[in-house]
């Protein structure tokens, strides 16, 4: 849709046919204003609404989606001992965590908010209906749509690009200056051209087993005093050793929840039986168990033998790969939507800029350096994240640079001020970049109680400059509300006034008392 805009002729290629279900569901407050920011710069008026749950609703209530006022984190104790050894007997191996969900406490949980009311709340997206809608308006802005097509051969020259392939069985040749591949991990660019895969270091095997349900019930909250937002209207993750479940409600009844674990977890409860194996972990996890007692899938069982991915190659001097197709970590802190979306902002801007000129290729390489390093630093965190989930204090002070880092950037570009947050969770940012990457590398080893509660205090110091949400304030006990206060009291980090956030809450619509 920008390219049209931008004056370009554009053929879109799918190689199955929409609606259809794909996971990668879950939007955050980041997301959201790259969507109002690439909305506004190209003139997209009807995606802007889908930024907020409020004008999705009015303007597109067709289009189904869920409701997420921020990010719920259980955690649950599966395992006796340090690890799971799958030829022990489940009897010795295992005890059944037999806490509730929405346990009161709260040394147990995480709750991070992400919006002060329904009205500017962040979304689920139920792909289906979303990616169907984009295509729809693509074709609007005379994007030619191909659909069921299978792309076979792949040609680069000085001149562009030339595909051959089969649509509904007639050959089918497409000749472009420039191919962009959103066909995601090991797409067909990585496949046709064998571009190999480069590690993500310090970041474990991974896999996944996920679907849709029906008959979901809501876990409610009772844990004692207001929680910050309805704990169901949220990301909620379940985190246990060696892995985590997700679950995303929409409002049109239908549930996405699955699990990614490490491929030990993924042996010791065979992934490959799909539904047996899901129904065996909820075993565990008694709370889960009661909240899925009357549900069914909608859709067979899908397992990811292998999640994590990073090409060795991104960009030529014809073609790149959206981030989604250059690599991916894992759905933990839904992540994969801000990345992509920063990559579509920056190709754009190559597209507007450098298209006919010979800066392109300087450009593309410079496009390619920052999906990468935008990658490894999600591969950094998340695997630190992944280390620390049988030691949940840990896990949580971990969790906190991430909060810190998304939350002042999403401010600071509100607030017109992007240099002061010019990379993705501040990777390039001299006090917080470095800093957080040794903090990393520490939670990547083995920690003592007393390791544990040093390497948690110096995460707070390192995300004091950048913290605006109240991160990390002991007495509010993991429960984290928007909290306009804090942005007043942070001013100063934002090189801001005090008239410029309360002029930045307006615009937001916190309706301040």
């Amino acid at each position: 849709m920008i390219a049209r805009r931008l004056g370009l002729s554009v053929v879109m290629i799918e190689k199955g046919k929409h609606p259809r279900i794909v996971i990668g569901e879950s939007s955050t407050p980041l997301t959201n204003l790259l969507l109002e920011e690439l909305s506004d710069s190209y003139d997209l008026p009807s995606v802007r609404p889908l930024s907020k749950w409020g004008t999705w609703q009015r303007t597109h209530p067709e289009i189904v989606c869920g409701l997420k006022r921020g990010f719920t984190f259980y955690h649950h104790n599966l395992h006796q001992g340090e690890s799971c050894h799958p030829e022990r007997s489940e009897a010795s191996a295992f005890h059944t965590d037999r806490t509730a969900a929405s346990v009161p406490d709260r040394d147990r949980q995480l709750l991070v908010a992400a919006s002060p009311h329904d009205e500017i709340s962040d979304t689920h997206w139920y792909r289906a209906d979303f990616d169907h809608f984009l295509v729809q308006e693509a074709q609007k802005l005379g994007v030619e749509y191909l659909d069921e097509t299978a792309l076979t051969t792949f040609t680069e020259s000085e001149q562009g690009i030339h595909v051959d392939g089969l649509r509904h069985g007639q050959p089918l040749s497409v000749s472009a200056k420039f191919l962009v591949d959103a066909s995601g991990p090991r797409g067909f660019v990585r496949r046709i051209l064998g571009l190999r895969e480069s590690d993500l270091p310090g970041f474990p095997p991974t896999q996944a087993l996920y679907s849709h349900f029906t008959g979901v019930k809501r876990i409610g909250d009772s844990s004692p005093g207001p929680s910050p937002y309805p704990v169901d209207d949220a990301a909620v993750h379940h985190i246990f050793d060696g892995g985590w479940i997700w679950v995303l409600q929409f409002n049109n009844g239908i549930t996405s929840a699955g699990i990614a674990a490490t491929d030990r977890f993924a042996e010791t409860y065979p992934f490959i039986d799909g539904s047996d194996a899901w129904q065996s972990i909820l075993h565990r996890i008694p709370s889960l168990e009661a909240q899925f007692a009357l549900a069914q899938p909608i859709r067979p069982f899908t397992r990811i033998r292998r999640l994590a991915f990073r090409s060795g190659q991104i960009a030529a001097s014809r073609w790149a790969l959206l981030p989604s197709a250059a690599g991916f970590v894992d759905p933990l802190l839904s992540t994969g939507f801000p990345l992509t979306l920063l990559g579509v902002a920056r190709l754009a801007k190559i597209f507007e800029n450098d298209w006919d000129s010979a800066r392109i290729e300087s450009s593309l390489a410079g496009y390619a350096a920052q999906t990468d390093a935008d990658l490894l630093a999600t591969a950094r965190l998340i695997g630190a994240l992944y280390a620390n989930m049988n030691n949940f204090p840990v896990f949580v002070s971990l969790s906190l640079l991430y909060f810190a880092a998304v939350s002042y950037s999403e401010t600071a570009r509100r607030l017109g001020k992007p240099y002061l947050a010019s990379s993705f969770l501040l990777r390039d940012q001299p006090d917080f970049g470095p800093a957080c990457r040794h903090l990393l590398d520490r939670a990547q080893q083995p920690l003592t109680s007393d390791e544990s509660h040093v390497l948690s205090e110096e995460i707070l110091k390192i995300i004091e400059p950048f913290n605006v949400a109240g991160l990390g304030n002991p007495s509010r006990h993991n429960w984290y509300p928007v909290d306009p206060d804090d942005l007043f009291r942070s001013a100063a980090k934002l090189h801001a006034t005090e008239d410029e956030i309360l002029a930045l809450l307006k615009r937001c619509g916190f309706q301040l008392q």
